[in-house]
Formats: structure tokens, sequence, C-alpha cells
């Protein structure tokens, strides 16, 4: 069993979905590995990460319009709001979504289906710099 390991650097732009499937499809390439799993891994915790299609931008805005409806910014309900009225909505979000992806690797690449893409979900009002590893262990 082997691992590799690599750490991507995603510049957000405020809310909404930045799809990295091809940064990390290099990446699987570039760790030889024919079969296995890649994990990734969202190092933050108003930030998240997503399967979600990649055909239609529609989808996207609808998740984000959906989201912002769901928890939105300045809800009353919220006291912890260090950094603004979207701190908190922002740790809510990525609660209800997930940190961490597992993707089957098969014959050196991703087993994503037709119409997946991998994104993070940038849940902050003002762009950010975000961290995700992509670990990946197999043969």
């Amino acid at each position: 069993m082997r691992q590799f390991q690599q750490t991507l650097t995603l510049e957000t732009n405020g809310p909404g979905l930045l799809e990295f499937t091809d940064k990390t499809t290099q990446i699987v390439a570039a760790s030889g590995i024919l079969t296995g799993v890649a994990h990734v891994f969202c190092r933050h915790t108003s930030a998240s990460l997503l399967i979600q299609e990649n055909a239609d931008p529609d989808v996207q805005r609808d998740l984000v319009a959906f989201f912002k409806r769901l928890v939105p910014d300045g809800d009353p309900i919220f006291v912890h709001r260090a950094e603004g009225p979207d701190d908190m909505p922002a740790h809510v979000k990525t609660a209800l979504t997930q940190t961490t992806l597992a993707i089957p690797i098969a014959n050196g690449a991703l087993m994503l289906g037709t119409w997946q893409g991998i994104y993070l979900f940038e849940h902050r009002r003002r762009p950010h710099t975000r961290s995700v590893v992509v670990h990946i262990v197999g043969d």
C-alpha cells in the first residue's frame, strides 16, 4: 500500500462553489496509484466540500441561494459574530455539508460520474485563501 499527499491552495471570491476537479485529477495522476481512494479534506470551518453537478451552472447558483435562505447572514439567533454577520452562518453551512470526501480510484482515475465535479463551497462573503489536502492511498 502506498500513499501520496498534496495540498491545494484555492482562492475564492465570496459565496459560491469553486470547482477543482481538474486539480484533483492531476494529483491522482502524479501519485501513480492505480487502485485506491482519494481523501479530500478542507482545512477550514467556514467552507466545505461537495460533489455536485458540473454541467449546468444553475445548480451551483441554486445551492448558494438555498443555503442563503436556510441559514441567513445576521440571523439574530446567533451569538457568535466575531468576524461579522456571516461568521456563524458560515459555520452552520459547513456543519450541514462536509469537510471531507472519499472518492474511489480505478485505473489511475477518479471514479466520478459523468456530471460530477469536486467543489469547494465558500460560505463567507469576502474572498478567502483556502487550503485543501488531497491524500491518496492505494496500489
